[in-house]
């Protein structure tokens, strides 16, 4: 059970809408009316939650659950309980995700506070949030059911769509955004790009006259940092996600439902395609194409062009098994000098 000190639940839920929300199939019989309450794990859940399975290590848990309810996927179905409902669905963990949200919706009040600053040439859509210490710039334009947390910033002509959060300390500037943009707290969009033009005189600071123009259903971490273009825009499409402790520098561009992981570094004009995952510490040199589909692992370095639907390792990067006989190689050589040296 959450802690209702932080979380607020919603009403408890039918089995019907259960399914609709999640696209599960009811396995064998089930009382359509039938209440739930809450989502829990395998191993705390009771009569009246609904749980989840999705990997294979959690089968021992499935198998003495008292969940009421069990999303699984098809292979796992036989499994579930006799007195657990089986829903059954192509993905679990995204069912689960989608029952999680209905369960615990996102709230605000619409109350803007007195202790905030908003300009009174800023646009503020109906039932939007903005709490005390938040600042509000002029000829902003905010839609339906935000929230700015308190002591936000969004500065001047900043747009963005309806249920867009910007979370406490977090600053939005230069920035055209969608719809559900979640900014999480002390992220910093919109500031200027690393640009210099570097003369025997030294470093000579280069205007940064570019936007970051943002798409819909999209997840800016905590303390990442997404500079603006230099002379074009800085791109960050459809439903990416992008974990704290990111850098995104000026002119990059990362495709639709990509996943940038903590502390990934992305120099300036590299361009992602639709669905790459950089995985933590990975570093992007700039000017270079990541394609389509491509992984790139932990702490790797990419310095050149990556075709769409690698999966590479290393510094610099190479694909998995390359890196991987590299690896062997070196144990083996290591192993064959200690030998020669005993």
């Amino acid at each position: 059970m959450s802690d209702s000190r932080f979380f607020k639940k919603a009403d408890s839920l039918t089995l019907a809408r259960i399914i609709e929300i999640t696209g599960a199939r009811l396995e064998g019989e089930g009382d359509l009316s039938r209440l739930f309450d809450d989502v829990q794990g395998l191993d705390k859940a009771g009569e009246k939650d609904v749980s989840w399975m999705f990997v294979s290590s959690m089968k021992e848990a499935l198998l003495h659950s008292k969940a009421g309810a069990c999303l699984v996927s098809e292979e796992f179905a036989p499994f579930v309980p006799k007195e657990t409902v089986c829903l059954v669905c192509k993905d679990p963990h995204r069912s689960y995700g989608l029952l999680s949200q209905a369960f615990y919706p996102v709230e605000v009040n619409g109350i803007v506070s007195e202790r905030a600053f908003v300009d009174s040439s800023a646009v503020i859509g109906e039932g939007t949030q903005v709490d005390a210490g938040a600042y509000i710039g002029p000829k902003v334009v905010l839609g339906k059911r935000c929230h700015i947390y308190p002591n936000a910033v969004v500065m001047d002509a900043v747009q963005m769509g309806d249920d867009c959060i910007v979370g406490p300390n977090a600053t939005v500037s230069h920035c055209l955004a969608g719809n559900k943009v979640y900014i999480y707290p002390g992220a910093q969009v919109g500031q200027d790009g690393f640009g210099f033009a570097m003369s025997a005189q030294g470093p000579v600071k280069v205007v940064q006259l570019g936007r970051v123009i943002i798409g819909n259903d999209v997840e800016i971490g905590s303390n990442t940092t997404v500079d603006r273009g230099a002379m074009g825009d800085t791109v960050i499409g459809n439903g990416v996600r992008v974990d704290n402790l990111v850098q995104i520098a000026h002119n990059v561009k990362v495709g639709d439902n990509c996943v940038l992981v903590s502390q990934v570094g992305i120099a300036g004009s590299t361009e992602l395609g639709p669905f790459v995952v950089l995985a933590g510490q990975a570093g992007l040199a700039g000017h270079i194409k990541i394609g389509a589909g491509a992984q790139i692992a932990a702490q790797s370095g990419i310095l050149q062009d990556v075709p769409a639907g690698s999966r590479l390792m290393g510094t610099p990067a190479v694909p998995l098994k390359e890196y991987f006989r590299q690896v062997v190689t070196l144990q083996k050589l290591a192993k064959q000098k200690k030998k020669e040296g005993e």
